[in-house]
């Protein structure tokens, strides 16, 4: 009998969805598994400024587009080892992704850094999809900043 394992990964655009997003790749070639890249989207109408989407369905396609160009980049990074879909959701990206891991063997995130002030005021995404996954939820930390004296990393 063969499973196949699915991994979930949010992926937002940062260099923390990036790391996220390359993790679960490896992690998935791996288990022999495949991924789910996905993006989160609210649009209420309240927010202005030139990066605000004027209509939900704007917000949509900017979300969209933002995934898209992630997993073009995994791509050209690392080719395709294993499949990877994409899945925009609309609603708050903690209840999103956690649904989104409700299916899977694996949801993966990648860690901002937030300060405990700002942790406060804005919560967390990694926090709540801790509390709401129903299946084991990796969160990678920051990298640490390197050493100036410190000797370089292997090659892999």
């Amino acid at each position: 009998m063969t499973t196949r394992h699915l991994i979930v990964v949010g992926v937002d655009g940062s260099d923390g969805g990036r790391r996220a997003l390359d993790w679960a790749v490896r992690e998935a070639e791996g288990r022999g598994g495949t991924v789910r890249a996905v993006t989160t989207w609210s649009w209420d109408g309240l927010e202005s400024g030139p990066a605000t989407a004027p209509n939900p369905a704007a917000a949509k396609e900017r979300a969209t587009r933002l995934l898209d160009g992630e997993i073009r980049a995994l791509v050209e990074r690392h080719g395709s080892p294993v499949p990877v879909t994409a899945e925009v959701i609309e609603g708050s990206p903690g209840a999103a992704l956690a649904h989104a891991g409700s299916t899977a063997d694996l949801l993966v995130l990648g860690s901002h850094g937030h300060s405990r002030i700002r942790h406060t005021v804005l919560g967390s995404v990694s926090e709540e999809c801790i509390r709401r996954a129903t299946c084991p939820v990796v969160v990678l930390p920051v990298p640490l900043p390197a050493r100036p004296d410190a000797a370089p990393a292997p090659r892999q």
